[in-house]
């Protein structure tokens, strides 16, 4: 059963109970990442998620850990393009004790300086890990190509010298700025009182300062265009993509339902074709990032090099031929399919309490699990042709290629 209800300082909380669990999961959510920072700061979202896990007025780091470890609970924090979120996720009999635990970490944090410099070189190690990892490091690189230097192109855990540069006084300042009433969401899901919930925040979070929303920016366009970055590995990682559609796009089903025909899933036509059928690549895949204004629909494959023009001239005939010939029975197993998904994908707390807050920062109300069915059975044959004639035009793709190839290699391909 979902409500939905607000603290005395006019904080939103979303409460879905699943009285048949033994766990709760609860979140914090700041409407702020990493498309929001100024380019000098970039990376300071997902740098600042860090440190409120250093130290509190009455906890050390060390504590913080110790206490979780004892209570059986997951405590963890995770930042993206568009928020930055905390969460608990404890049995039902601990919720006060995860609640204040995560009080204390969002509201009387330290930040000591030389845990400061101390997490400047943990961040680095971890912008080289997603550096040695190029089927992650491209999706990076595909952004910056589509989004530019700024807003949306910017990485969550930011560039090494703006890393660098970071202060005590930055942190404060970030935190000043978004870390108010007006930029939070608290989500739960599980087995609680809602009654005792909201008691147990308003004793806890009640003192949080009215703030104000983070400005959107001007959105850039879209990049049309190809760029190669050359490494010497094994595999090239290729993205390709369009424009898509933003969060609360009416036709955000009818992608749902296109995006699982091309490429999500075993029986896919980009999986059967290029991997089952002609074994080009092991990895095949298309995937949708969609924000607030905007989105992204796109195509990952790591491919050997001497396939990589192959691969790219097959993608782009499954996609540009979509249009005429889909088929009914090809779009009801797709609707099958991704109902499945979206089942299975919220059976855990912790799924819930996701689902819930971003139902609300993107489209303002809940829709249940049958809304949602409704939604993606009404999906017709021509809802999802008009779509893909809409989004796959020959002068709309954008190309980026990381591996051991060169620019010369892909002359003319997306025209």
């Amino acid at each position: 059963m979902f409500r939905k209800e607000h603290l005395l300082n006019g904080i939103h909380v979303l409460m879905e109970q699943m009285k048949n669990m033994r766990s709760v999961s609860l979140g914090i959510w700041v409407k702020v990442g990493s498309r929001n920072e100024p380019p000098d700061k970039n990376g300071i979202s997902h740098f600042l998620e860090h440190m409120f896990f250093k130290g509190t007025e009455k906890r050390t780091a060390k504590d913080i850990a110790v206490e979780i470890d004892s209570l059986g609970g997951d405590l963890n924090a995770f930042t993206s393009k568009e928020s930055t979120t905390f969460y608990v996720k404890i049995l039902d009999e601990y919720i006060d004790k995860g609640i204040e635990l995560l009080s204390d970490i969002f509201l009387h944090s330290t930040f000591p300086e030389e845990d400061v410099e101390k997490e400047k070189k943990i961040i680095k190690e971890e912008i080289k890990m997603v550096e040695d990892t190029p089927d992650d490091y491209v999706h990076d690189l595909f952004n910056q190509t589509i989004w530019g230097h700024t807003d949306l192109g910017q990485p969550v855990l930011g560039r090494r010298e703006t890393i660098r540069s970071f202060t005590r006084h930055d942190l404060l300042s970030h935190i000043k700025t978004y870390y108010g009433t007006k930029d939070v969401v608290i989500s739960c899901a599980g087995n609680f009182d809602p009654e005792q919930l909201i008691h147990m925040l308003n004793k806890n979070l009640g003192n949080l300062r009215r703030g104000s929303e983070p400005e959107r920016s001007t959105l850039y366009d879209f990049n049309n265009t190809v760029r190669v970055f050359h490494k010497e590995l094994s595999e090239a990682h290729i993205c390709l993509g369009v424009k898509g559609i933003s969060q609360a796009s009416e036709q955000r089903y009818s992608l749902f339902v296109l995006n699982t025909i091309l490429g999500a899933g075993i029986s896919s036509r980009l999986f059967q074709e290029i991997r089952e059928k002609r074994g080009l690549a092991y990895a095949i895949y298309s995937f949708l990032a969609s924000y607030f204004d905007t989105g992204v629909w796109g195509i990952y494959a790591g491919v050997s090099k001497k396939r990589v023009r192959e691969v790219l001239e097959l993608v782009l005939e499954e996609m540009h031929s979509l249009k005429d010939t889909l088929s009914e029975g090809e779009l009801n197993r797709a609707k099958s399919q991704l109902k499945g998904n979206i089942v299975l994908g919220l059976e855990s707390t912790s799924s819930r309490m996701n689902n819930i807050a971003r139902q609300e920062i993107y489209l303002g109300r809940y829709y249940s699990p049958k809304e949602i069915m409704r939604e993606v059975d009404s999906i017709t044959l021509n809802n999802i042709k008009e779509l893909s004639e809409k989004l796959i035009k020959k002068e709309c793709f954008s190309l980026t290629v990381y591996g051991p190839v060169n620019e010369k290699d892909f002359e003319g391909i997306l025209h």
